[in-house]
């Protein structure tokens, strides 16, 4: 039998672009010619939540004999002013409707409760923000108010990007989520479900196949196959996604699977096509790849396919069809600038390559497959994708969601964007390494990068060795320095409480965040405290690394979240407020000058690091480190030149103008006429579109042979700096 398949990514993600996997699985299966639907149930609910009819229905099912808070008890008095706004909110928040800006500026139109109470300490964005992005502010905090009242009175599993994550985290055990799916249907369940239903009707699918990336998808998910296999029992149903990969790969209860009938591991593309073989009697079950199931009662584990995983030139382009891209909220949650990017706007999601090229940082989960298998798709295939996205979606924002950004393939990829005259916006993850130069850098800036977002983890260099990070304190200020200067916001993972950290360098770290931020060499960075995790070499070894795991890997359900004890280490989570104050007021651009001390209600150590330590690491010369293989390329505008004599004392010199049309005004370079000739053959040889590169060793021959004069001055000349300040790049 034919199956058609449908993918279902369940509440909650992101309110303002489709998580990616089905997507991607989407344009895989339609190379193979295999019908699917997708949806992402997430964003339905909250569409239908966040109407003036689901507001109805929600004001009256308010249990009038529950005792609220004041807050919840005003928002129940407002009602009629949130069932008035919630529609034109919405429309604002879809991009429509923006002359609302306005009026909800006002701050006379929207009904305002807790959420609004701190305003006056984001004053300091509001001055940069403009006025549609104020009023998106205040639009979310609207619904994160009305979100409140639907934890306390309704449901206190909700939340916009989670739902009942508690139940999905570090759940060694299936007892808890089993106790809750027995439980009646929550007031958010009623409204997932009966939009199952109707898709379930509309579709009439074979197999079911949900993604979960997260711990806060993992109940809902659940309760979608708890619905499918009690009233369509012939719809076979399978779990995959970033959860599974992570946690249940060692699952051993039975009661998962009276939920679901398969779960995969790792890439779907080969484990789902093996899957719907099986399904259609042309292969049989020891021969599946990567999937659990039920077999005489007793949880299996079969990965007996002996078909490889598919190429990433393979896997197709994915497909966003079906998904209501029009109706994503584009909201702005806080003002921190990269979680704004998260929130705000929608996304097209690409993978510049499988795995993670470095794979080698002790916290990460480097020995499973979704990061050690490292491979990348050619620059002329990715920007092909981004070409159909673009045409698809009609949308131009990219969010390429690597581990870490290959550097040499974001610099294909940049130059053939740059070939092809797409405008295409986008950002991503990378490794703060030295291959990020100041030329690099403007380059990925003019194909339309706008942000990175990278792990400095613990600013400490005893610490990176032991991360195995690859990188020093020192390159992390010099590369983020180079994207700043570039144009490019430069956001920063900061790790404490990695295992045998002294409080001495957490410090020392937080001295150097300050001073990172003081010279505007990061906008933005986000502490969070080191986690042991069961894939990750500390979790495997954690006696190399000093620390005791508390945790038993004999979990029968997830298996991946691990507490430890750090019997040499200081007490992390005595920091743990002082460092998030503190950066919220350097990212404010406030604070500075105060001591360390200040941000903590206990005696820490000075700081050790010198006061100059990033400004003398930043003013290191990329052009000392030029090797004779570095490529020289020119991006400039069109050049042409003009011949004209010029008398000096009493002799005239022939000389030639090079003029360059830029984007602001034209660039004139006035050379002698030899080395004028020499430089506009060389400039429109090396043009991008030609797809030819001088090499360092063969530019500098070429001035050589040429013999009009010694190179070194002219690299080091001003007509040389004019020429790099407006096109030509050394990458």
């Amino acid at each position: 039998m034919k199956q058609k398949v449908f993918f279902i990514t369940p509440p909650f993600t992101q309110l303002n672009t489709p998580y990616p996997a089905t997507a991607y699985l989407k344009g895989f299966l339609n190379t193979h010619q295999v019908p699917v639907y997708q949806t992402d149930l997430g964003i339905e609910v909250i569409l239908k939540l966040f109407s003036k009819e689901g507001l109805i229905h929600l004001f009256n099912s308010i249990d009038n004999t529950k005792i609220l808070s004041e807050n919840s008890r005003r928002i129940v008095r407002l009602k009629s002013e949130y069932i008035k706004a919630i529609d034109p909110v919405i429309s604002f928040l879809h991009d429509k409707n923006p002359t609302l800006a306005h009026l909800i500026c006002e701050r006379n139109y929207l009904p305002e409760a807790s959420r609004f109470n701190h305003l006056e300490d984001l004053e300091w964005a509001f001055g940069t923000m403009g006025i549609r992005d104020k009023a998106r502010h205040f639009a979310t905090l609207f619904l994160e108010d009305i979100s409140d009242l639907i934890i306390e009175a309704i449901d206190p599993h909700f939340g916009f990007s989670r739902y009942a994550e508690r139940l999905g985290r570090s759940a060694l055990s299936f007892d808890g989520m089993y106790k809750a799916l027995q439980l009646t249907d929550t007031y958010i369940d009623s409204i997932l479900l009966s939009l199952l239903k109707e898709k379930l009707e509309q579709e009439q699918p074979t197999l079911v196949a949900i993604s979960v990336p997260f711990p806060g998808n993992l109940y809902a998910a659940f309760k979608c196959g708890q619905y499918i296999k009690k009233h369509y029992p012939t719809i076979k149903v399978t779990m995959g996604g970033g959860y599974a990969n992570t946690e249940l790969r060692s699952v051993k209860d039975q009661h998962v699977f009276e939920f679901v009938d398969f779960i995969t591991l790792d890439d779907g593309e080969r484990a789902l096509l093996n899957l719907l073989e099986y399904l259609e009697g042309n292969r049989s079950e020891e021969l599946l790849k990567r999937t659990f199931k039920l077999s005489n009662n007793e949880v299996v584990y079969i990965n007996g396919s002996k078909d490889p995983d598919f190429k990433q030139k393979d896997v197709g382009t994915p497909d966003y069809s079906d998904l209501p891209l029009d109706k994503y909220l584009s909201v702005i949650e806080i003002a921190n600038p990269m979680h704004r990017l998260w929130s705000d706007g929608r996304w097209n999601k690409l993978t510049l390559a499988h795995g993670c090229y470095w794979g080698k940082c002790t916290f990460c989960d480097i020995s499973l497959d979704y990061i050690k298998t490292y491979e990348a798709a050619t620059a002329t295939i990715l920007v092909d994708r981004i070409e159909q996205l673009i045409q698809q979606t009609g949308n131009n924002g990219f969010h390429f969601v690597d581990e870490a950004a290959p550097p040499a393939l974001m610099r294909e990829v940049a130059l053939e964007i740059i070939r092809r005259e797409l405008t295409v916006v986008w950002w991503t993850n990378i490794r703060f390494e030295k291959s990020f130069s100041f030329d690099l850098c403007r380059l990925l800036a003019q194909s339309g990068c706008i942000a990175v977002s990278g792990g400095l983890e613990v600013a400490s260099d005893r610490l990176l060795r032991l991360i195995e990070k690859g990188v020093t304190v020192a390159q992390v200020a010099k590369v983020a320095d180079n994207f700043t200067q570039s144009g490019i916001m430069v956001h920063a993972y900061l790790m404490y409480g990695f295992p045998t950290q002294t409080a001495q360098e957490t410090i020392d770290s937080l001295e150097v965040v300050r001073q990172l931020f003081e010279l505007g060499v990061l906008q933005s960075g986000f502490w969070h405290q080191f986690a042991m995790t069961a894939h990750s070499p500390v979790g495997l070894n954690p006696e190399k690394y000093n620390v005791i795991r508390n945790t038993p890997l004999d979990g029968t359900f997830a298996n991946n979240d691990l507490y430890h004890d750090d019997p040499t280490g200081c007490e992390h989570e005595l920091f743990s407020e002082g460092l998030k104050k503190s950066l919220f007021n350097y990212m404010h651009g406030i604070g500075f000058e105060l001591p360390l001390q200040q941000w903590f209600d206990f005696k820490i150590p000075k700081t050790i690091i010198p006061k100059t330590y990033i400004e003398r690491s930043i003013d290191v010369s990329d052009d000392k480190e030029i090797k004779p293989s570095s490529k020289l390329i020119w991006l400039g505008g069109e050049i042409q030149k003009r011949l004209y004599s010029k008398n000096k004392k009493g002799k005239t010199q022939a000389m030639v103008e090079l003029s360059i049309a830029s984007k602001k005004e034209d660039v004139f370079i006035n050379v002698k006429e030899e080395i004028g000739h020499w430089l506009f053959d060389e400039l429109n040889e090396m043009h991008v579109k030609n797809k030819k590169f001088r090499t360092f060793e063969l530019f500098k021959s070429s001035y050589e042979l040429a013999n009009i004069g010694d190179f070194e001055i002219f690299w080091s000349s001003f007509t040389f700096a004019q020429l790099r300040d407006n096109g030509l790049y050394v990458i």
